[in-house]
């Protein structure tokens, strides 16, 4: 036999056996042959296209297809479904439109394909059209189309408010017979006569009965239009119907119990999913994962996780997630270690999980080494990682850097002008935040419930009451934002940093929702700056009857009573505090030298190089006092003489962390310091002279904000 007659042969069978091609190579391969051996003959042409649309092979498709004069049904499937497949939908409506002004009738399987593109071509209006259309055809008792529909109504009832389109997706649902109905006689002569099909047996082939794919489309898109009820009765009844979930199912249903904070439930379906060996799924795993997390057990997140005996990119995203979700920041951090190890590449979304990690932690190295690694994987265009940045750099006291990604994003949303907003407003630059605001207003965006949450921040941090007032009025005049906690401690802390602590208990008492304790505390704190014990006495009943155990205003009301030297009271406090079990929460602050973290408590020696530290601060005084220093005991309630009063102040955390970050790193380097509550005053007074004699920029961040110290003065005016 001649290699002419083989490769004839051989062409022969691929065109009788097409699946059999397994490569895009051999497809190729294919072609070629056949151009040299087969004589013209449009069903063989056909099939070859119909071998490419497979492989998704667009070019070759078309150069076949535009050789037929009048391409028949299979032709015009094929190169729809290339279109389709290949991302050119405009190219598969306008196909599908032409093979229609041809007489050519669309079989079942050209729907899907057809409906898919009005889906990313958010025509809604053409997909109704074709629903028309397919149920003219007698097509809507087809299953695959029936899913189809299901799915495109489903994707659009996202994009309408109201949940209109609802109403078809249940339609369609509802008029696809069920396990125990079969298709009726009408239906299928009508299916014969239109489609022109063989025999009554495909006609019958083509109307089948609900299947898993059909219930699933339908509870996911209740479940991700936040329809949470209906989905889960959907499930309920497609339970009814002797349909077994699987785990698709399931990973649309338990982010609805993360939503509704239901861990019990959750539970339930993770023993469901344990039952029938679904727990090994990536997705499953990582939807527990996920919920979880939301229900705050962290716990059973790591361990779902630590089960996996394969993890893919999305378990290993979720788990991060969830570690920093929770505050589990250290863990979070080391379990993207261990994905780099894994070989698992980052994606986006894992470096938007991280950064906030970084931010809390304050660990500026590691989140300039995630940065690079960011540039290097041609993530830096990515507007929520860029905006995560803004908040990392911002949050770990570099505002410039922040300011820097900010200005070099092409396009801002509403998460990168918050986080920049609100970044400067915890630097104290509350001026500079108002007019990033108006901006931002000038740029077309409308301020949204966190954005007036970092507006209401700048203007506590600088006493701007004025403002603070007119944009409380604007939030729901202009708005339509209802305020909320947040807006409303932010409120109370400006009236109480400005000493307006009338003003302040009255507006806390007219809130429209109930106060809680931590809003009564900011003005505790205030009435404590502004030794107002009288009003002191009336917030701390109030926070005590919403929050009994809420250990600070224990802590500031004993202080108080101490200061006034009112020791009975003062005592009676600590007595209680120690019966109740509650502990006042230990001065603590870190710095970062050397990409380590070293953690210093007050009046703590056990650091290795303490007895550095310790000459350093000695040192340190000897200089300030040349400077005027004088030492604030007033803050210090301890019932000790004034020597050991100055020693205590002496030895708190902020200055052996400062005084071990002068000695461990180069002259001039600039020295940050993180310190877990508010700085006091004498330690401010001392920093601020610190700063001018070693002729370094030193910068702290408390539970409030960023005290930029920096040759004698500090950027908060002393106002914090």
């Amino acid at each position: 036999m001649t290699s002419k007659s083989t490769a004839k042969t051989l062409v022969k069978t691929f065109l009788r056996t097409p699946h059999s091609l397994k490569t895009k190579f051999q497809a190729k391969q294919l072609l070629a042959q056949f151009l040299k051996t087969q004589p013209y003959s449009p069903s063989s042409t056909s099939i070859l296209i119909s071998v490419y649309s497979n492989f998704n092979l667009l070019h070759p498709s078309l150069f076949l297809f535009n050789s037929l004069n009048s391409p028949p049904l299979l032709a015009w499937k094929s190169i729809i479904k290339c279109y389709a497949n290949s991302g050119h939908f405009l190219n598969s409506l306008t196909s599908f439109v032409q093979m229609r002004s041809f007489g050519i009738y669309p079989d079942p399987n050209m729907f899907p394909l057809v409906l898919k593109a009005c889906v990313f071509l958010k025509n809604l209006r053409l997909g109704e059209s074709i629903h028309g259309y397919i149920i003219r055809l007698g097509l809507d008792f087809d299953l695959f189309t029936g899913n189809a529909l299901l799915n495109m109504y489903a994707k659009f009832q996202s994009l309408q408010p109201n949940g209109g389109r609802k109403v078809f997706a249940f339609n369609v649902f509802d008029g696809m017979p069920k396990s125990d109905e079969l298709c009726g006689t009408s239906a299928q002569e009508k299916g014969a006569s239109i489609i022109q099909l063989e025999s009554m047996t495909k006609v019958l082939e083509m109307m089948p009965i609900r299947d898993v794919v059909s219930w699933n489309t339908v509870i996911a898109g209740n479940a991700q239009n936040g329809m949470y009820e209906e989905a889960l009765r959907m499930v309920r009844e497609m339970g009814n119907a002797n349909m077994k979930p699987d785990s698709f199912t399931l990973s649309s249903v338990l982010p609805i119990f993360a939503e509704y904070v239901d861990a019990i439930k959750g539970k339930e379906i993770h023993g469901y999913a344990i039952r029938h060996w679904f727990d090994s799924d990536c997705y499953i795993a990582s939807s527990l994962i996920d919920m979880y997390a939301n229900c705050a057990r962290i716990e059973d997140s790591c361990s779902v996780f630590n089960l996996l005996s394969k993890r893919d990119d999305i378990s290993w995203n979720s788990i991060i997630a969830a570690c920093v979700q929770n505050g589990v920041f250290d863990e979070g951090l080391k379990l993207f270690r261990q994905m780099l190890t894994a070989k698992v590449k980052p994606r986006d979304v894992t470096f938007s999980s991280i950064m906030p990690a970084c931010a809390y932690l304050t660990t500026l190295h590691l989140g300039k080494q995630l940065h690079g690694y960011i540039i290097r994987g041609g993530f830096n265009d990515n507007m929520f990682i860029a905006s995560s940045l803004v908040d990392m750099y911002a949050k770990c006291g570099n505002i410039k850097a922040a300011r820097w990604i900010f200005d070099q994003m092409e396009h801002h949303d509403m998460v990168s002008w918050t986080a920049i907003i609100m970044g400067y407003a915890l630097h104290g630059h509350a001026h500079d935040a108002l007019l990033l605001f108006k901006q931002m207003e000038m740029d077309g965006f409308k301020p949204n419930y966190v954005s007036y949450i970092a507006v209401f921040t700048a203007c506590s941090h600088a006493g701007l009451t004025d403002e603070a007032w007119r944009y409380f009025n604007s939030m729901s005049r202009n708005h339509g934002i209802k305020p909320g906690l947040e807006h409303y401690a932010a409120m109370a802390d400006l009236l109480g940093r400005a000493g307006k602590l009338e003003e302040a208990y009255k507006f806390i008492g007219s809130m429209h929702i109930a106060p809680t304790g931590s809003i009564w505390s900011t003005l505790l704190s205030a009435c404590k700056v502004h030794k107002n014990l009288e009003l002191a006495e009336k917030v701390a009943n109030e926070i005590f009857k919403v929050d009994p155990e809420n250990v600070g205003a224990y802590v500031l009301m004993s202080n108080m009573y101490a200061a006034a030297r009112r020791w009975k009271d003062a005592a009676k406090m600590r007595i209680f505090m120690r019966k109740k079990g509650i502990r006042k929460e230990p001065a603590c602050s870190w710095i970062e030298v050397k990409n380590r973290v070293h953690t210093f408590i007050s009046g703590d020696k056990s650091h290795p190089l303490y007895d550095r530290i310790f000459e350093a601060l000695k040192d340190l005084l000897e200089q300030i006092e040349r400077e005027g220093y004088i030492p604030d005991t007033n803050e210090d309630f301890h019932d000790v003489d004034e020597e050991q009063k100055k020693y205590m102040i002496f030895s708190h955390s902020e200055r052996l962390a400062l005084a071990f970050g002068i000695i461990s790193t180069p002259a001039g380097t600039t020295i940050r310091i993180t310190k877990n509550i508010r700085v006091c005053v004498d330690c401010h007074t001392a920093i601020k002279l610190i700063s001018k004699v070693v002729q370094r920029e030193i910068i702290v961040r408390d539970n409030s904000r960023f005290h930029h110290f920096k040759d004698g003065k500090c950027s908060c005016r002393d106002y914090w």
